[in-house]
């Protein structure tokens, strides 16, 4: 099967060099050779955004998104020169087309922790990053991948303040009514390793209940492993457990689960 498209992986984060003795480089020469078709490589702050960019181009098949993620924003104390920055990396479309720049993300809310380090949890500094890479999307007409992680309510209320913005909520965890209202105003839906989690029928439910047609699939690599290889490093060869968990929800096989997904994934970030 060479139809999976892996919607959201971050292949510049260090564990893939610290837990597998070929890297980074190794695993994504396998995966891409045998049955990966896509990956979108995501940022998460300027750092990391310029290191996807540059594995973007190395590798055929695999696009960037470039961001800066809720909780990376906390450790940055100039906003308007990091939002500058970011504005100044997505350049004009001829050069997101060089360098392999399809969305922006990560970006969103996260209420989880209550303090980085140090550095107490900051929404208002969240909301205005938030606010300020949803008008981007909007300028530059990118797709945005968003985060949200207990912030449900709010990260819907910023949907609705940016109408003219398309994307994706990755590893939804929200409900299924939420996901539906998104839906409705033109959004997709993403499920990683959770959906093959033992306890999480509510997320399979969800699932369930969305029209095919809206869902992508993802890795979130090299976090979120699907059971039954839960805890260990993830990469987008394991999308396959989690497109298996998808075909018996939908009830089909997983092969016409990865077709549809690639086919979702390739309409919102545009890639022919």
């Amino acid at each position: 099967m060479k139809h999976i498209f892996d919607s959201h992986a971050h292949y510049f984060d260090g564990r893939f060099e610290r837990e597998c003795e070929s890297g980074a480089s190794g695993i994504l020469h396998d995966v891409l050779a045998e049955s990966v078709e896509c990956i979108i490589n995501v940022g998460t702050n300027l750092q990391s955004s310029c290191l996807a960019m540059e594995q973007a181009v190395r590798y055929e098949g695999m696009y960037a998104a470039v961001g800066i993620h809720p909780e990376d924003c906390h450790y940055i104390s100039d906003v308007d020169g990091a939002l500058a920055q970011l504005k100044a990396m997505l350049g004009t479309s001829e050069t997101r087309h060089r360098d392999k720049i399809v969305a922006i993300g990560e970006i969103g809310l996260d209420y989880h922790w209550q303090s980085y380090g140090d550095i107490p949890m900051d929404k208002e500094k969240q909301a205005r990053f938030f606010d300020a890479q949803m008008c981007m999307a909007k300028e530059s007409d990118l797709p945005v991948i968003i985060h949200d992680r207990e912030a449900h309510g709010d990260c819907f209320e910023t949907v609705l303040r940016h109408p003219e913005c398309r994307g994706v909520f990755h590893s939804y965890s929200g409900s299924k009514e939420m996901a539906l209202e998104l839906i409705k105003r033109g959004w997709y839906i993403s499920f990683s390793g959770t959906l093959t989690f033992k306890n999480a029928e509510r997320v399979r439910d969800c699932a369930r209940s969305l029209p095919r047609e809206r869902v992508l699939v993802e890795t979130d690599a090299p976090y979120l492993a699907p059971h039954p290889m839960r805890g260990k490093l993830n990469h987008s060869g394991l999308l396959l457990y989690t497109l298996e968990a998808l075909g018996e929800v939908w009830k089909c096989s997983s092969e016409e689960a990865a077709i549809i997904t690639n086919q979702n994934a390739k309409r919102l970030f545009a890639i022919l």
